[in-house]
């Protein structure tokens, strides 16, 4: 991936995409193309169509997704499945048509089988039920990764799908609402600590366990993969380490510096059991993730109240 290729990434300002674009900055990428979904409706074909005929990009990082937690997913299944499905079709399509070298497409590691065995390898993919809290965007998903993989077998085209475990860091949504369950902790217990709560509430038994990687590190992974990787079969992003909920919450805890109680509801949904990754095939490419689960929730908490204490001013 040459220093001065155009490179468009779809969902710069978005956790994965604003991550990727920093990254490729850092490393002296400088030729990037960015529009806002203001700008750029990628659900509207025509739009697509058009914006890749003007700009022509070499390389695409397929960003650009509606994604949140399991309250999100059950509000809004219908909302889930066309946007990812119209968006994805949309930027894959128009990338053949206009001759894109490469293209990376981010899926999620959620839309494995709810009871596939552990860690969980590539193949395992639509080996069995999906989980139903979250069924449509995983429909959509796996959509988008065998969309890449016809493309490449009929058009000789080079569409990488990646699968990134549980993400976490700046630019995350904290909208405890729609959010995943990182952000959701760190929302609730800073809120806690400011207004001297005795306890707060976590979803589900605190028993899943769970695998998080800093998306510092899964943008780094990417930019490593459209270097190095060029296969048509998915290919893992992850630590290869998980932690429960409950051992997660008690590290949130102790970072926010809440000195409250930790209570459970059974009441709310677990999700799958056990979402850990088998990271083999991509440590054998030479990559493995530096930030440390601590250090990273330390880092991004300073991020989420530097936000705070910038709004109020």
């Amino acid at each position: 991936m040459e220093r001065s290729a155009k490179i468009y990434i779809a969902g710069h300002r978005g956790l994965v995409g604003s991550a990727i674009k920093s990254r490729l900055e850092q490393l002296g990428y400088s030729n990037l193309i960015c529009r806002t979904s203001q700008e750029l409706d990628l659900r509207n074909q025509q739009a697509v169509n058009e914006f890749f005929r003007a700009t022509g990009p070499d390389y695409v990082f397929l960003a650009a997704a509606k994604v949140g937690g399991i309250q999100a997913n059950h509000t809004y299944p219908a909302e889930f499945i066309y946007e990812n499905l119209a968006i994805q079709t949309n930027v894959i399509h128009e990338s053949y048509r206009q001759g894109v070298k490469k293209l990376l497409f981010l899926g999620s590691s959620c839309i494995y089988p709810k009871f596939t065995p552990q860690p969980i390898k590539e193949e395992y993919l639509l080996s069995g039920q999906l989980e139903p809290t979250n069924e449509p965007y995983a429909i959509a998903k796996i959509a988008g990764i065998k969309m890449c993989q016809a493309y490449n077998r009929q058009y000789g085209t080079c569409f990488i799908a990646v699968m990134p475990t549980n993400l976490y860091g700046p630019n995350d949504n904290y909208d405890l609402a729609n959010s995943h369950v990182m952000p959701a902790l760190i929302r609730k217990f800073h809120e806690a600590k400011e207004k001297n709560q005795p306890a707060v509430t976590v979803w589900g038994t605190g028993t899943p366990r769970r695998e998080f990687l800093h998306v510092a590190d899964l943008a780094d992974a990417c930019i490593f993969i459209m270097r190095h990787y060029a296969e048509n079969e998915i290919i893992n992003i992850g630590t290869g380490r998980d932690l429960t909920i409950k051992e997660l919450a008690e590290m949130v805890k102790d970072v926010v510096g809440y000195r409250g109680e930790i209570v459970f509801d059974p009441g709310k949904p677990d999700g799958t059991p056990r979402k850990l990754l088998d990271v083999a095939k991509l440590t054998q490419l030479g990559w493995q993730a530096k930030i440390p689960l601590r250090q990273g929730i330390a880092d991004t908490y300073a991020w989420y109240t530097g936000t705070l204490c910038h709004a109020a001013t």
